[in-house]
């Protein structure tokens, strides 16, 4: 989301890194390139200009003369107005009243609905209960199918009605709510390609039914400044609580996020970093700060992995090649599995620091290899997962012809398995397979080449 916009503020900086001494036009120029960065980024000009003129007052003070490395003082200071106008403080979903009732409102396309599904998700993880989802959009049945489709994914139950009033749906759902013991009502409401005075009155009388916990505005991140004015607008007629950002994962220039906490005050509460159910995550500011500045964000990357890596999978599988007995294809499969359950690679990279956008575009990760490979491996028998030397050149094109791939992919993936394996025996005879067990199940990660 924020390539551009690192790109250029990593540039701007790199005229103060490293300099012993930071002169007063040093200073000037720098601030010039990163006020020049966020306008080209689609931020608030507003934003734009109260960020700069705080980072220059700061950098021309004694902070950065003082300091021991000017050019680390200097990006600092730029962090900490970042995470200024990010919203500082972590602000969870306040969890207040039996059901809680949290009402999601924004423009149609923003992704309402999905994200109606991912909050269950996440809420049911974190608190547990149960979630009861109902969707207000009588305009359209299939954001209603939608939301009833993704609520069964979730594992969340979904209010059906045939009323076509959006009053009477809500007041039916809050009931239903009450009377099954659910913690959580989740309402996703209709929405409009624009403002108008319709929406917002049918917003407003939900709002007084409901009486929510929470009132969240669902933004999408590529929709520039326009987004930002429509907050604006839905703050002016609701007391919206939190916003919700959706669609990080684009190509959007950043804007949105940089200048819609401060223009509305509103926090930034959650933000959607992908398609699947599970890319719902907690907005950090220092945490998207730091991967603003391309220093990325490695707490998010290893708290991301345990959240959706199997441990004990990983676990089994060491002790397998530890105890000498060789991994199956089925071993494989499983393995492979557990890595497109990680999400989009390039997500994962982008929180390491230092990677630019330009080395994930030269790694051509393809996760839909992965997929094609495990397709390869559902389409063995049994026997062939387990003793994968049987299989000649006519079960190859069995398989081949059963995956819908050529022979050679076929023929691939068995001499990446076999290679597989041989590494890993020679970690057993080495002691290393040991280790790796050792470190995780201590908790840690991979032992460390060179330590002692």
């Amino acid at each position: 989301m924020f390539d551009q916009l690192t790109a250029r503020l990593t540039a701007a900086l790199q005229r103060v890194t490293g300099r012993g001494r930071i002169t007063e036009e040093n200073v000037r120029e720098t601030v010039r390139a990163i006020r020049m960065a966020l306008l080209e980024a689609d931020v608030a000009v507003p934003v734009a200009k109260a960020l700069v003129d705080r980072v220059r007052d700061r950098a021309l003070g004694e902070e950065v003369a003082r300091s021991l490395n000017p050019g680390q003082a200097f990006t600092k200071i730029v962090h900490d107005e970042l995470v200024t106008v990010l919203g500082g403080d972590l602000h969870p979903i306040a969890p207040h009243g039996r059901p809680a009732v949290i009402m999601l409102v924004g423009l149609q396309g923003a992704g309402k609905t999905t994200t109606a599904a991912k909050l269950a998700r996440s809420l049911l993880e974190q608190h547990g209960g149960a979630a009861l989802l109902a969707s207000t959009d009588v305009y359209r049945p299939a954001a209603r199918a939608q939301l009833e489709k993704l609520a069964g994914d979730v594992g969340a139950g979904y209010f059906e009605t045939d009323s076509s009033s959006p009053a009477a749906i809500a007041e039916q759902a809050l009931a239903a709510a009450r009377r099954g013991g659910q913690r959580w009502l989740i309402v996703d409401t209709a929405g409009r390609l624009h403002v108008d005075a319709q929406m917002m009155a049918e917003a407003r009388e939900l709002h007084a039914q409901l009486s929510p916990a929470e009132t969240l505005f669902v933004v999408d991140s590529m929709a520039g400044q326009d987004a930002v004015n429509s907050a604006r607008a839905f703050h002016e007629a609701l007391p919206l609580t939190g916003v919700i950002l959706t669609k990080t994962d684009g190509d959007a220039r950043g804007g949105v996020a940089l200048s819609v906490r401060e223009v509305t005050g509103l926090p930034i509460k959650l933000v959607g970093t992908g398609e699947k159910v599970d890319a719902l995550e907690p907005f950090v500011p220092a945490r998207f700060a730091a991967r603003i500045l391309g220093l990325g964000d490695v707490v998010g990357l290893v708290e991301q992995v345990q959240r959706q890596l199997d441990r004990e999978e990983m676990e089994r599988v060491a002790d397998k090649v530890k105890k000498g007995r060789e991994i199956t294809l089925e071993d494989f499969r499983d393995q492979l599995r557990q890595i497109v359950n990680l999400g989009g690679f390039e997500q994962l990279l982008d929180k390491l620091p230092g990677v630019s956008s330009e080395q994930l575009a030269a790694a051509r990760f393809d996760p839909k290899q992965l997929k094609r490979q495990i397709g390869i491996i559902d389409a063995m028998t049994p026997r062939e997962r387990r003793l994968p030397a049987i299989i000649d050149g006519s079960r190859k094109r069995r398989i081949a012809a059963g995956a819908g791939l050529p022979v050679q992919d076929v023929s691939r993936l068995l001499k990446q398995h076999k290679n597989l394996a041989k590494t890993m025996k020679q970690m057993r005879k080495a002691g290393g397979m040991q280790k790796l067990l050792g470190a995780m199940r201590r908790g840690g990660g991979p032992p460390q080449r060179g330590r002692r």
